[in-house]
């Protein structure tokens, strides 16, 4: 008698919760170029770059030179929330045009709503921008505000208005996932 089905074949199984929960990916430090490495000491931290913020070491974290980096790149990217508010507003403006047909109202109609929720997204990351700016100006920034770790240059590079390490995030968002909001 020939088998109907493959010995090997995965069965159903049933696990608990515990051995549902994704493990964090493993921390991984960050490459740092050697010829980088002293490039910060002779420029303000307004004209630092990415590599160059990343290269330095971890004894420098959060110094003045980083603080001022983050703080020119905050806000630098508060300047042009502000200035894609404007162009908004200059947009929705100049589209008041009465468009007799009903499908090309209701594509104006929901480019605008598309428009509106965009902005309603950088409105709320600009609170966050502000939020962090505050924590330069009190010393916090840089720091979880739950366990009060180093959050990483790394990760501040990618979201400067990040306020938990990886892993407070990784938790906050499984519990969200698993409790809802």
């Amino acid at each position: 008698m020939i088998p109907t089905h493959s010995p090997d074949a995965a069965k159903a199984s049933y696990s608990t919760i515990a051995e549902r929960v994704i493990a964090p990916p493993p921390h991984v430090a960050a490459k740092k170029d050697p010829k980088l490495a002293n490039n910060w000491k002779a420029k303000q931290g307004e004209e630092l770059t990415d590599e160059e913020v990343k290269a330095m070491p971890d004894s420098e974290y959060m110094n003045d030179k980083q603080l001022a980096f983050f703080r020119h790149k905050l806000s630098l990217l508060k300047q042009d929330i502000h200035n894609s508010a404007g162009e908004t507003t200059e947009h929705l403006r100049e589209d008041t045009v009465v468009v007799p047909d009903p499908a090309d109202r209701a594509t104006i109609e929901e480019e605008h709503a598309l428009e509106l929720r965009t902005r309603d997204r950088e409105r709320k990351l600009l609170k966050k921008i502000e939020q962090s700016i505050a924590r330069i100006d009190s010393g916090d920034y840089g720091y979880c505000d739950e366990t009060g770790e180093a959050i990483g240059v790394g990760r501040l590079i990618a979201r400067p208005t990040a306020n938990l390490s990886l892993e407070a995030q990784q938790r906050r968002e499984l519990k969200q996932k698993m409790f809802g909001d």
